[in-house]
């Protein structure tokens, strides 16, 4: 039986850059630098073990990633269908953090569920918001 992939991520804080350099070379399709360090490695061995056993990610959310790591604001969100269910949305408000997951056809706050993030900001802030903009996903 195969070790849980966030096992092989967590052990790759106790790898050799050499134990870690065969480990990437037997992962990736093109083999490592000689001279690369643990810092590089780790986050990329990481992702491609992800990958391997969850799949790839798909064009359209690559797209996305890239256009925010560029400071581009993508406004996408429409709907909470829009979200993957498990996510985590998290703001900070009146010196609190407030945590939101995201279900598959509502949310979770505080252990109540509630239709929107609309209602929630409401609940947080004790006015009327928009709750996309509120949680930041949208301007």
């Amino acid at each position: 039986m195969s070790k849980t992939i966030i096992r092989q991520i967590i052990e790759l804080e106790n790898k050799s850059v050499g134990e870690m350099r065969q480990i990437y070379n037997g992962i990736m399709p093109k083999k490592c630098a000689a001279n690369v360090s643990k810092e590089y490695l780790r986050p990329r061995i990481a992702h491609r073990l992800q990958e391997l056993e969850f799949g790839s990610m798909s064009e359209d959310n690559r797209a996305k990633l890239l256009k925010i790591s560029d400071g581009i604001s993508v406004n996408t969100l429409r709907h909470h269908n829009d979200l993957m269910a498990g996510t985590k949305i998290c703001r900070e408000w009146g010196g609190a953090m407030h945590e939101v997951e995201v279900l598959k056809d509502c949310f979770e706050y505080q252990g109540q569920k509630f239709k929107s993030l609309s209602s929630i900001a409401r609940k947080i802030t004790g006015t009327r918001w928009n709750g996309p903009k509120f949680f930041k996903l949208k301007s």
